[in-house]
């Protein structure tokens, strides 16, 4: 087996920043995001989301590049949301995310600051560069 600790902090958006994940639509997003890891052999070690984006703090194994494994956790759920009870089937992320890599003596910070995005968004205590989804902002 191969030895490898490859952790990352990928962030997206809701399309035009829309508050579209309201509680009904997290329990669907995270219900997907967590299977979808269980699949893929990812390891997903914290989450968290405002209205209009999410925080994943996750190991991702070499074989699987970030921009799939990205593809794969948007598209999974912007599926299930879309086909979810009462939906109107309108639900989009926005194109692109920001990924940073975290080394271990990182991570539990990192993993700390995802879990607790509603805290930090209402408190006005986020982190600039944990929040950055472009290279424009």
């Amino acid at each position: 087996m191969t030895y490898w600790r490859l952790h990352y902090h990928l962030i997206w958006s809701t399309m035009d920043r829309q508050p579209l994940l309201t509680p009904k639509v997290e329990k669907v997003f995270y219900g997907v995001i967590y299977g979808k890891a269980q699949e893929l052999d990812l390891k997903i070690h914290s989450a968290g989301n405002v209205d209009d984006h999410a925080h994943v703090v996750l190991s991702i194994p070499p074989k699987i590049a970030v921009a799939d494994c990205v593809r794969h956790l948007k598209g999974a759920s912007a599926f299930a949301i879309n086909h979810m009870g009462g939906s109107d089937g309108q639900f989009k992320w926005q194109a692109g995310y920001g990924a940073l890599t975290i080394g271990e003596r990182s991570l539990e910070t990192v993993m700390e600051y995802a879990a607790k995005q509603k805290e930090h968004h209402q408190n006005g205590t986020t982190i600039g560069v944990y929040e950055r989804m472009d290279e424009d902002e």
